[in-house]
């Protein structure tokens, strides 16, 4: 078998790899690029989870199904009305689709433009830099790196009692896919996935019932801003449980029947369709021959160092198959970061600053600790916040729920988090990401003009109630 040789090879072609593998071709070094994945029709499809099957497409399906809920909950304020409006989930999914398909193929076009060699099938390690891919039709080619970057992804965790069949029990790929809104949808995991798809069927009629083990409802977020988002979920007929454990889902005829335990003791829903959403696990199945010295941890996760070097001479590891968050946006962080590496140049992440977001209505968004975290940690801190109920623009917008929180050290008045709950906080976070990467203080975002009237005006006056100094609400 003859062996082609390249100064990169990334294994996976989702938001890591293919960020990794267009920024090494762009600083001339020859790269290739393996993804194993196929489209709705058959055909290769780059991007990973991310654009197949997660945040684009779910997106999608976030704001056609806000747009029916508007016009069926808010328009009336507006003074906007439609008689018997109706959505129609094939042309909803139909469109979700078109924009899926136009992302992977820019990626295609990308890849091509920056001379990106692009392999489809499953790639293999093998010892000394060596990598084998399967293509689709079957055959075997074998290529040689300079560097070998591993990106490849995350696979939905499935329990051993409600197996996917994507039918009646679903993972995220089904979720996305429903051809008519299911009367009763059931969802264990109140996590991200759970809370943005649950979101989207709830808009759209759905009557959906979301089990979530931990007895804290979005326990890794401000506690502030999970009372807030939990009470407007609940104005909105989400049906959150907490402390649910769930230990059976049984298939009866056209029925779910899933069993969990609160504090209440066992208790039966029964639902048309059962999303699985408990977490994602790295998709490290397969992916390393013997000998190649590349280790995994406990949870399959590809050890790495803080610039994602595994120990093996050339072998890098980036995105969700490695330590800290499955964020795409990380992800292609660490592509980038290894690629200039590898060229010689400087290359790090700050894991520190990096934002997370949950799309749901409203959105939640946060960067850096949480006042809780301060505390356990012995940091002094002060925060600051305001409502979005007190801003002009949210106002006059219909959207008033929410508000954003700003913590600084107490002594230093370096920010430290930036919290946040309500309309596009998913944008207003990074005021919060750029001053924390600058070291600023809150002084600093308080003195810094906002443009009036704006919904970021809600980030400067939280800013000026750290230092008890805000204008439009009582310190």
């Amino acid at each position: 078998m003859a062996t082609e040789n390249f100064d990169v090879i990334v294994i996976g072609a989702g938001p890591a790899g293919y960020h990794a593998a267009i920024r090494a071709a762009q600083l001339g070094l020859k790269t290739a690029c393996i993804d194993a994945a196929l489209g709705k029709d058959g055909k290769p499809a780059l991007g990973g989870t991310c654009l197949r099957v997660g945040c684009i497409p779910s997106k999608a399906l976030l704001d056609s199904s806000r747009q029916f809920w508007n016009l069926t909950h808010l328009f009336g304020e507006h003074g906007i009305s439609a008689k018997d409006p109706q959505i129609d989930v094939g042309a909803m999914i139909g469109r979700k689709d078109k924009i899926v398909k136009q992302f992977t193929g820019g990626i295609a076009m990308l890849f091509k433009a920056n001379k990106v060699t692009a392999y489809y099938g499953f790639g293999q390690l093998q010892p000394g830099n060596v990598v084998t891919v399967k293509q689709h039709d079957g055959s075997t080619v074998e290529l040689k790196g300079t560097n070998v970057v591993i990106a490849a992804g995350s696979d939905s965790i499935e329990l051993p009692f409600a197996k996917f069949d994507q039918k009646m029990i679903i993972d995220n790929v089904g979720a996305l896919d429903l051809t008519e809104v299911p009367k009763r949808l059931g969802v264990i995991g109140a996590g991200v996935i759970g809370l943005e798809l649950g979101s989207v069927w709830k808009r759209l009629g759905a009557e959906v019932t979301i089990l979530e083990a931990l007895p804290d409802f979005l326990a890794a977020a401000d506690a502030e801003v999970a009372k807030t988002a939990a009470r407007e979920f609940k104005k909105q007929g989400l049906d959150i449980r907490l402390g649910a454990k769930v230990s059976k889902a049984d298939i009866k005829k056209n029925e779910v029947h899933v069993t969990y335990t609160d504090a209440k003791g066992e208790q039966t829903i029964v639902v048309d369709k059962l999303l699985v959403s408990v977490g994602r696990r790295a998709a490290t199945k397969g992916l390393l021959a013997e000998g190649t010295g590349v280790k995994l941890d406990a949870r399959g996760m590809v050890e790495v160092d803080e610039h994602c070097h595994t120990g093996v001479d050339g072998v890098w590891a980036i995105g969700d198959c490695v330590r800290g968050p499955m964020l795409a946006h990380k992800g292609f962080e660490e592509g980038i970061a290894v690629a200039e590496l590898i060229a010689g140049l400087p290359g790090h992440v700050n894991m520190d600053t990096i934002p997370w977001v949950i799309y749901t209505e409203p959105e939640i968004a946060w960067v850096g600790k949480t006042e809780e975290q301060l505390k356990a940690d012995g940091t002094p801190y002060k925060a600051g916040s305001f409502p979005f109920a007190a801003l002009g623009r949210a106002v006059a917008m219909a959207e008033p729920a929410g508000f954003v929180k700003v913590i600084a050290h107490a002594e230093t008045d370096r920010i430290l988090g930036m919290h946040l709950v309500g309309v596009n906080v998913s944008e207003l976070v990074h005021e919060g990401v750029l001053a924390m990467e600058f070291s600023g203080s809150a002084d600093d975002l308080a003195r810094i003009c906002h443009a009036h009237p704006t919904l970021s005006e809600a980030v400067h006056d939280a800013a000026m109630a750290v230092s008890k100094r805000a204008i439009h609400k009582a310190n």
